[in-house]
């Protein structure tokens, strides 16, 4: 396999993790704001402090940010920010793993905003395999509850839009993400990838840090006192968004989220196993169209 398959792979487990790890922090102590701040006020010192000492131990010099680089990067930025609350916004409403499974409708998102954005195109057998994703979106919509609610009421409800929303978010952070690295001259991959994520982190804890010192008063001080899980939180984001950003760096978005969804898989596993929740038959047959939508678009790209 190709080097980025490998690093997207990590990528993958890391990011199950920290949504785990974000799930028992929402669910016990903080907000749906807070426990997004503590992914990435734990992790930016560390990717900043990496991105010095692999900079100084390879001997290179920081690549030049052109203009361009901050407008991809804000992009990106603002959009993983709303994205990664719409996720823990949805826990609430569905289980670990089927909040998981929308969220990476972000691999069929991620087609159209790359092309727009990016002018990277898609193949016919591209549209099929986003067809099927979305039968699959469709199937997993229908809340447990299906009881006399009528048919529209089970299938657009808030769960199903913080999720396709969260997917679509995903799909703008990715694209951003990567137009920002490939705008930069000089140094390696992983040096343009790890700056890249360096600059976007500072810049999400800031704007974060302002938002909940103006609307969530004490939600900092109570990150702050979470700090053993929250700190596992930043360690697990830095593992995950590191990989991340050098895998967009390498390859087109929508092929490196394409192989993401394996994180799929590992959510389901820690949705039984470790927060024992029940997932019914017509989850899995949902889950199981994603994922087959993903398996196609990987084959015919």
């Amino acid at each position: 396999m190709e080097p980025w398959i490998y690093v997207t792979l990590l990528a993958a487990t890391a990011q199950a993790v920290r949504f785990g790890l974000q799930r028992h922090l929402s669910a016990s102590r903080l907000s749906t704001a807070g426990a997004t701040f503590a992914r990435f006020m734990y992790s930016a010192p560390l990717v900043v402090a990496g991105v010095w000492i692999y900079a100084s131990v390879t001997a290179q010099a920081l690549p030049a940010i052109p203009a361009e680089f901050w407008a991809y990067a804000a992009f990106g930025g603002a959009a993983q920010i709303l994205a990664t609350m719409c996720v823990v916004a949805l826990f609430a409403y569905r289980n670990f793993a089927v909040g998981i499974t929308f969220k990476k409708t972000e691999v069929l998102m991620s087609v159209g905003v790359g092309l727009l954005i990016l002018g990277e195109g898609v193949t016919v057998w591209a549209i099929v395999a986003i067809l099927i994703g979305l039968v699959g979106t469709v199937v997993l919509s229908d809340p447990p509850e299906r009881s006399a609610q009528p048919w529209h009421r089970r299938i657009f409800n808030r769960a199903v839009g913080l999720g396709l929303m969260s997917g679509v978010l995903f799909g703008c952070s990715g694209v951003g993400y990567r137009g920002a690295s490939l705008s930069l001259e000089g140094g390696d991959v992983f040096l343009r990838a790890t700056l890249t994520l360096a600059c976007v982190t500072m810049g999400q804890s800031l704007a974060m840090a302002l938002y909940m010192r103006l609307f969530e008063a004490g939600e900092i001080g109570r990150v702050l006192a979470a700090w053993r899980t929250a700190g596992l939180v930043g360690i697990t984001s830095m593992i995950g968004s590191t990989c991340w950003f050098v895998a967009f760096t390498m390859q087109t978005v929508a092929y490196v989220n394409a192989v993401g969804q394996v994180e799929m898989l590992m959510s389901l596993a820690m949705s039984v196993f470790i927060f024992r929740e029940k997932v019914v038959a017509r989850e899995i047959l949902g889950g199981g169209l994603v994922l087959l939508s993903v398996v196609v678009l990987v084959l015919v790209t």
